[in-house]
């Protein structure tokens, strides 16, 4: 039975004792038993004096990048300090009077997920104003054993990528932290509160822990599964699913032939994957309320599907389907697609091929040797690998 950092404190919350503490969190983050960690630390005697909340605010409500607010929660009778927005990491002011910070955010084992640079700048500001750090560590919904995509150039850094590691990451919270502390010039004083019970080869629903979803389109596993891939089609004039039931899941846009691109791409015959053409109208964001053929992502077999080959794929089809339709988009002054991929290698060798498909099948999404050595410094030897 796999019990998360949160579990484990809960389960012994001496160390706590008599600390002024904060806690970075949001609603996702809950025990085994459904309670959210706000409310099963407090009721274990901690003294929790403010909350920090990422993208989405502290219950999960708000729109993908949106600036939230910093309120006054009545119902906890405490401070929430948004870390999206104007502030993105805390300030001396705020946690002064604290002698811990703990995160606890679940993750869902992308680069492009904003959470973890969120903890990444959290990291940093306690490092700055010397208070102790404690990640409560969870899975990576999505297994700890692949690793896949580009690292990202520094001209292409964002907060969607601050540095450099695949799309498809492999690490957990704590894993991600103590790779991070260590190229601080000043590191932080971090402790992890490590999962027991979890390994490696692990996808979240056989750990027996319960799925909140830890975002508003991210709500099933599935969704989490594909996100790596599909995450790419945020920096294109498609609709990659958002408004719908699908996110992520769904790809079109009205000039798409669903029929012509569902077959070609499964003549691909890629790893652990099946394309079904279909029709959807998203009812907010890109294109909204107007008909879109396209395909549906359905993952056939997990443990050999590539998510960032089979978005690359995809997206090349519709590059080659659309023509003149076809549009990548800007955003914040970047080609977004760019910032996602980590640089614009992508957009331009796409753009310039007489055949997108196979230059796209063609492509070798593996991680590098490099970012490869660098993950595998970085696991945590409590999760092994039991079945691969």
């Amino acid at each position: 039975m796999v019990q998360t950092g949160l579990d484990r404190l809960l389960a012994d919350p001496s160390s706590l004792e008599g600390l002024k503490v904060g806690l970075v969190s949001n609603i996702a983050a809950v025990s085994r038993t459904l309670q959210w960690s706000v409310d099963a630390l407090r009721e274990a005697g901690v003294d929790l004096r403010v909350l920090f909340a990422p993208e989405h605010g502290l219950y999960g409500a708000g729109a993908d990048a949106t600036a939230m607010p910093t309120e006054w929660d009545e119902r906890r009778n405490l401070w929430v300090h948004s870390l999206y927005g104007p502030q993105d990491k805390p300030n001396a002011t705020q946690l002064k009077e604290l002698d811990l910070l703990l995160y606890d955010i679940p993750d869902i084992g992308a680069r492009f997920y904003t959470y973890i640079w969120t903890m990444s700048l959290v990291m940093e500001a306690c490092a700055e104003h010397g208070l102790p750090l404690m990640i409560l560590d969870r899975p990576n919904p999505i297994s700890g054993f692949a690793v896949e995509g580009p690292g990202v150039q520094e001209a292409f850094q964002t907060f969607e990528g601050r540095r450099s590691i695949p799309i498809r990451h492999g690490w957990t919270n704590g894993e991600l932290a103590q790779w991070h502390n260590r190229s601080l010039t000043r590191p932080a004083d971090l402790h992890v509160h490590w999962c027991e019970g979890w390994s490696r080869d692990q996808w979240f629903d056989e750990t027996g822990l319960p799925w909140v979803s830890p975002s508003p389109a991210m709500a099933t596993l599935e969704t989490a599964t594909i996100y790596p891939g599909t995450c790419l089609f945020e920096g294109v004039l498609l609709s990659e699913g958002r408004g719908t039931s699908h996110p992520f899941e769904w790809i079109g846009a009205p000039w798409v032939d669903e029929q012509r691109v569902a077959a070609r791409l499964n003549e691909l015959a890629l790893p652990g994957v099946y394309f079904r053409p279909t029709r959807f109208i998203p009812f907010n964001d890109r294109l909204a309320n107007q008909l879109c053929h396209g395909i549906q992502v359905h993952v056939t077999e997990r443990r050999v599907y590539k998510p960032v080959k089979t978005g690359i794929c995809v997206l090349a089809a519709l590059l080659a389907e659309g023509g003149e339709n076809f549009h990548w988009t800007r955003r914040d002054q970047h080609f977004w697609v760019d910032c996602l991929w980590g640089d614009d290698s992508l957009r331009h060798q796409l753009t310039r091929s007489s055949d997108p498909l196979r230059t796209a099948q063609e492509w070798d999404t593996s991680a590098s040797p490099e970012h490869r050595q660098r993950w595998r410094d970085f696991c945590h030897p409590g999760y092994p690998v039991t079945s691969v």
